[in-house]
């Protein structure tokens, strides 16, 4: 099979990352899934990837980040944290110092194992929280710098960079996994499947995209 035509999709089994992967099955054909166990605050995340991952048949590589927990003391790393808005310029109480960084380097180390040019990440400048490591310029950036690192030839893709939520519903529908995707990712910051807690800044994120999708695509706007 070509090097050209294998990939690695970074999956949490959120919204997001699952849009990412029906995304990749439709590009290329050996796709592979890497989630990263960091305890996060919520290990239904790791169970959601994992069952989404047996679903669709993929190889599915769990890989031991607790050193970033360590390291990054939040509110998806320590339930003693609440979930907060950033104000004042100020991070979100969400935000993980470094953790696309790390995410993105492992998933390039397993995709030169398993000799795959492309890594998909679910990364949204359009609609992110102020994440710094969310921005188009950081995932540019870093895709030089691990072709450097590596002397290869990697391609970060990032398709719902410039999508807003609604828009990214949208593509679900495009990829005829609207359905799958509204009732089996977890995105909930609170650990609930599906619509989730509908309180949690994730929940209201999702939620809001879908009415909007929703109303524009019966008004024929989308």
């Amino acid at each position: 099979m070509e090097k050209n035509k294998r990939a690695v999709v970074v999956f949490s089994g959120g919204q997001d990352s699952t849009t990412c992967l029906f995304w990749a099955l439709k590009k290329f054909k050996h796709v592979e899934l890497v989630t990263f166990d960091y305890d996060q605050r919520h290990k239904e995340e790791i169970t959601v990837a994992k069952e989404i991952a047996e679903e669709q048949g993929l190889r599915h590589h769990i890989l031991d980040m607790a050193l970033l927990n360590q390291l990054a003391p939040n509110a998806l790393t320590r339930e003693s944290i609440d979930v907060t808005h950033g104000e004042n310029g100020d991070l979100p109480s969400t935000f993980v110092p470094g953790r696309n960084l790390l995410f993105l380097s492992f998933a390039a180390i397993l995709a030169k194992q398993i000799d795959a040019r492309h890594i998909i990440t679910g990364v949204c400048e359009t609609d992110f929280s102020g994440y710094p490591d969310c921005r188009g310029i950081f995932v540019k950036s870093l895709n030089v710098t691990l072709n450097l690192s590596m002397d290869n030839d990697f391609v970060l893709h990032t398709p719902l960079m410039w999508l807003d939520k609604a828009e990214t519903w949208k593509l679900a529908e495009e990829l005829g996994a609207f359905d799958y995707i509204r009732e089996k990712t977890l995105t909930c910051y609170n650990g609930i499947r599906g619509s989730g807690c509908g309180e949690c800044p994730s929940c209201e994120l999702r939620q809001k995209g879908l009415e909007k999708y929703i109303r524009l695509r019966s008004e024929g706007e989308m």
